[in-house]
């Protein structure tokens, strides 16, 4: 009997992760690219790259798949797989039929989610929320996303519920990308930072830039922020500390209302920085939370794949097979 097997695509800020995986989540074929600049079409075409590249290496035709899911940012139309808001990558104004746009190019069906949900969802069945029935998922990255499970089940919502990233920690704060104003995600997204970290640069000394230089990188990543704090740069370590502090009252605030039991945290920048920045988050969370029993936090499991394989999940007939 041949084992289903399906594609999940993971569309970040910076990058593009596919995977072709089989019953339980386990990985047998990945591919990754740069996420293009050129709006939504260039997306799209390297999307369809990149699931056609892990499916090759997986030993397959892309036509062979049982079908793909994409994991999106910003707010999604599940319904009709068209992305509505995409604030993290160049040039994408407005919405766009991604779903149907990459299933008349591959030749298979093709199912749109946000996809820090789908994140959300992998690490429930396979990673860190194993067995919890209540966690929120705070995905720190090129921006800040999030997910929610409650009795057990992920919530969706109209398709984006638990964007974290863009609750206000600071009413009339800097405007964000997403056009609101005091977000958690502009004082805390990787984006939103290297933005500070220039301005900073003008007025004093800083090596993240002599770091990014000297690695050959286009933006400041996890790994040039993480060296920069190893040598005390105080730009890097400021920056940072103010993020902790939102992300501390979106959290807080966002367990205070919700009860949930766990707190597991990923992204780019979450789990680089790791289990001490993770402490430093929890404590400043805590000073938001109004139960007494907080709950537990911990970070995200699944590492870099983890998006594509819940993005794997939303392929059709992807519950059936589990």
């Amino acid at each position: 009997m041949t084992v289903p097997l399906r594609g999940g695509v993971d569309v970040g800020g910076t990058k593009i992760q596919a995977v072709v995986t089989r019953r339980g989540g386990k990985v047998v074929g990945q591919a990754r690219r740069n996420t293009p600049t050129g709006g939504p079409e260039a997306v799209a075409r390297d999307v369809a790259l990149t699931i056609t590249e892990a499916a090759t290496n997986a030993g397959l035709r892309v036509r062979e798949l049982t079908g793909v899911g994409v994991g999106a940012p910003g707010a999604v139309d599940g319904s009709t797989g068209t992305v509505q808001q995409v604030p993290n990558i160049d040039d994408w104004q407005g919405p766009y039929p991604l779903g149907p746009v990459l299933t008349e190019r591959l030749g298979i069906p093709v199912t749109v989610g946000n996809d820090v949900s789908a994140a959300v969802e992998a690490e429930r069945r396979y990673g860190a929320g194993r067995g919890t029935r209540s966690f929120l998922g705070v995905f720190w990255g090129t921006g800040v996303g999030g997910g929610l499970v409650l009795d057990g089940r992920l919530v969706r919502g109209r398709g984006s519920a638990g964007e974290i990233g863009h609750v206000c920690v600071k009413p009339g704060g800097r405007r964000c990308n997403c056009g609101l104003r005091g977000c958690v995600e502009a004082y805390a997204g990787r984006g939103a930072l290297e933005q500070r970290a220039r301005r900073e640069a003008r007025k004093r000394k800083t090596m993240l830039f002599e770091l990014q230089h000297k690695r050959g990188r286009d933006t400041l990543t996890s790994g040039i922020w993480l060296r920069a704090l190893d040598a005390r740069d105080a730009v890097a370590t400021e920056l940072l500390d103010e993020a902790v502090q939102a992300l501390g009252v979106a959290i807080g605030s966002a367990v205070t209302l919700l009860d949930v039991e766990l707190v597991v945290m990923g992204g780019g920048l979450g789990e680089r920085l790791g289990a001490s920045w993770l402490g430093r988050i929890e404590k400043a969370a805590r000073r938001h939370t109004f139960f007494r029993e907080a709950p537990s936090y911990r970070l995200a499991e699944l590492g870099d794949m983890g998006g594509a394989i819940g993005a794997s999940l939303l392929a059709r007939r992807a519950l059936e097979s589990e």
